[in-house]
């Protein structure tokens, strides 16, 4: 979740994700070293949005209007079997992917001015695992991630979390129907 190029967070950023706790007894020992979101407070998750509105902009109306979005879309099982790279990145692929890009493209489509990544990447539902590290570092860690897979999750709500400075806050939940 963290801006590709800074490995930094803004004060005030915000961002729509889905949790996946499933993902966390196999993640978790390689995020907290390796993905700056980790230490920061965001569990493990598939983006769904970010960055999204500035947090001086996500008020009462705008939290109805994601719950009505989100209320349009089932909740879904999604199986993690595999792992994948984008350039100096580790990520585990969600399949199904098609319901997480559904779930983007219905908050792109009513907030256009949001567009996943500020528009420099194209979407492409992955949950990170190592982020900023070298091929090496990345070959070891999807090594130590193998036997841990596959393993399915539950989707049953997206959340609004908040960068405050410090650490990333929950804010909100949305359920999927």
């Amino acid at each position: 979740m963290a801006d590709e190029e800074s490995g930094r967070f803004v004060a005030g950023q915000t961002a729509l994700v889905v949790p996946v706790p499933e993902a966390e007894a196999v993640v978790r020992p390689w995020r907290d070293r390796f993905d700056p979101a980790a230490p920061a407070g965001v569990p493990a998750h598939v983006t769904v949005v970010f960055p999204f509105l500035p947090a001086s902009l996500v008020d009462a109306a705008t939290c109805a209007a994601l719950d009505e979005i989100f209320g349009r879309h089932r909740s879904f099982e999604v199986r993690f079997e595999e792992s994948g790279r984008f350039p100096g990145v580790l990520y585990l692929a969600p399949t199904p992917e098609a319901p997480f890009r559904r779930l983007t493209e219905a908050v792109v489509e009513r907030w256009p001015e949001a567009p996943p990544y500020g528009g420099k990447y194209e979407p492409h539902p992955h949950l990170t695992v190592a982020q900023g590290q070298d091929d090496a570092v990345l070959d070891e860690i999807e090594a130590g991630l193998r036997p841990a897979l596959p393993f399915t999750a539950r989707v049953p709500t997206v959340d609004l979390v908040a960068y405050d400075g410090t650490d990333w806050l929950h804010r909100a939940s949305f359920a999927l129907r």
